[in-house]
């Protein structure tokens, strides 16, 4: 340092120097825009529930059957204090539910006045697709599923958008009485 220099003209060479010798920064890679949701399976089929519309992920639980209702309707089970019609969505649906009790999940859907849990066959939670691999058109489905279904995300294999409010809402699922 030359004693012509003040402390600041110092510190302004150094920050030089530093920077003519510090390695480049990463280049900034471009953000990819995804979206999410809960990722379940049902018969060989891949589904994936938008997050806002599954309040809840269970293993099944415990339920009481009940008497004059559709075979998909399971039974009723007591949820921390709360009544909660268990419903074998693959039955509903046509599908019929894995063997395997252990890998069975219960998708809790709480929407306007619908309180009910949905038994699927595995559930893989979170699932993340580019926006980009989003499509409209569907695969060929059965068409006691496609008022449900709101386009598919393309992966290795399709990932069907499936509504759980949609089906709460519907006057079939709505009528379990036979």
């Amino acid at each position: 340092m030359s004693e012509q220099q003040t402390p600041f003209q110092r510190l302004l060479e150094l920050d030089a120097r530093s920077r003519a010798s510090a390695a480049g920064l990463p280049s900034q890679q471009e953000a990819v825009q995804t979206w999410g949701g809960i990722g379940f399976r049902m018969g060989g089929r891949l589904f994936v529930a938008p997050m806002g519309e599954v309040s809840e992920i269970l293993h099944e639980p415990r339920f009481t059957a009940l008497p004059g209702v559709k075979d998909w309707v399971k039974g009723v089970a007591n949820v921390r204090g709360r009544l909660l019609p268990v419903m074998d969505l693959c039955g509903y649906l046509g599908y019929e539910l894995a063997p395997l009790r252990k890998q069975r999940r219960v998708l809790i859907v709480d929407h306007q006045e619908v309180f009910a849990g949905l038994t699927v066959d595995e559930v893989f939670g979170m699932q993340h697709f580019p926006v980009e691999a989003y499509s409209e058109e569907l695969p060929p489905v059965e068409a006691a599923i496609q008022p449900f279904l709101h386009g598919v995300f393309q992966r290795e294999q399709p990932w069907l958008v499936f509504s759980p409010h949609a089906l709460v809402g519907h006057p079939s699922f709505m009528d379990v009485s036979c």
